[in-house]
């Protein structure tokens, strides 16, 4: 009986996409009527199926899960922000400074091509 309910809900949706598109000499009220007609039953039906259900019951666990979660404060989340800007501004200057020093290393005193 699921498969069937889906299986609606799919003929449903593909019906209101045609509907769209083979009303486009009609105004667009009823073009998008349609559509959205067809979309809210579409959804309804897969609702009331069990992967329906189970979607549902997963977005509602989910939903509680969320709201377990302990949110960082402002002015924790402000800190930890300057902390990896500082970091990566750390890293940079490393990064740039080893670059330099690769680069001093390798063309002036292995290869002599800067004098």
């Amino acid at each position: 009986m699921d498969k069937l309910k889906l299986a609606a809900a799919v003929i449903l949706l593909l019906a209101g996409f045609v509907a769209f598109y083979s009303l486009s000499a009609h105004g667009g009220l009823l073009r998008w009527g349609s559509l959205l007609l067809a979309l809210a039953l579409a959804i309804a039906i897969f609702f009331t199926a069990q992967p329906g259900r189970d979607l549902w019951g997963f977005g509602r666990d989910a939903w509680r899960e969320v709201g377990k979660v302990v949110w960082p404060t402002r002015r924790e989340s402000i800190q930890m922000t300057l902390y990896v800007f500082g970091f990566a501004v750390v890293m940079a200057l490393f990064l740039w400074l080893t670059d330099k020093t690769l680069e001093w290393v390798i063309f002036d005193l292995l290869l002599g091509w800067r004098k």
